[in-house]
């Protein structure tokens, strides 16, 4: 789909930051980007709050306002602005879920209660360090390591997870959770 006059104009706007052209960006395409975040988030078995969304919606326009909108300079307008900008989003989304998981596997973010955990399984027993969590990872069965890390540390889905290592998609979370109980036993042993 080629750009649209009334894209162009408002990045156009923007860049040469004319009052009220990033209120006109926002009001645009804050729907494109609260999609973004919850089609991200379905398709990577997460559940959102509200406030989850916000913040991602918040590191999307921080991202894009960046080094004098360096992202909108790049655009080369050879797609919709649209598009560009979901391709954008995503990115962001994706690498925020990862890191956000990432650390609060590792105990080192409380997130909202409801945040990033997907089909419906427990939070992780917070863990203090990386070191800590390489103990306990190497204690427990390969097969159940690997799908802690998997889901845990790089943030794939149950889906991804199931193609990946060739195991039905609805024994993961089963698995998932004797893993977290076994992890709690062994750190609870240890201390």
């Amino acid at each position: 789909m080629p750009l649209l006059e009334t894209d162009r104009q408002i990045l156009n706007r923007c860049l040469q930051r004319e009052p009220g052209a990033w209120e006109a960006f926002v009001d645009r395409f804050l729907g494109v980007f609260i999609h973004v975040i919850s089609h991200t988030a379905h398709a990577r078995s997460l559940k959102l709050s509200q406030a989850d969304i916000e913040d991602l919606c918040s590191e999307i326009f921080l991202t894009l306002l960046k080094n004098e909108f360096a992202v909108l300079r790049h655009f080369k307008g050879r797609s919709s602005l649209a598009s560009y900008l979901v391709v954008v989003a995503r990115r962001i989304v994706v690498k925020a879920v990862i890191k956000r998981k990432q650390l609060e596997a590792m105990g080192h973010v409380n997130a909202h209660q409801s945040a990033l955990h997907g089909g419906g399984s427990d939070h992780v027993q917070r863990l203090s360090d990386t070191e800590e969590v390489r103990v306990l990872l190497a204690q427990l069965p390969a097969s159940e390591a690997n799908v802690v890390r998997l889901y845990h540390l790089e943030g794939k889905s149950y889906r991804e997870i199931s193609n990946l290592i060739g195991i039905p998609e609805n024994s993961i979370g089963p698995t998932l959770h004797r893993a977290r109980e076994r992890m709690k036993q062994l750190k609870v042993t240890s201390e």
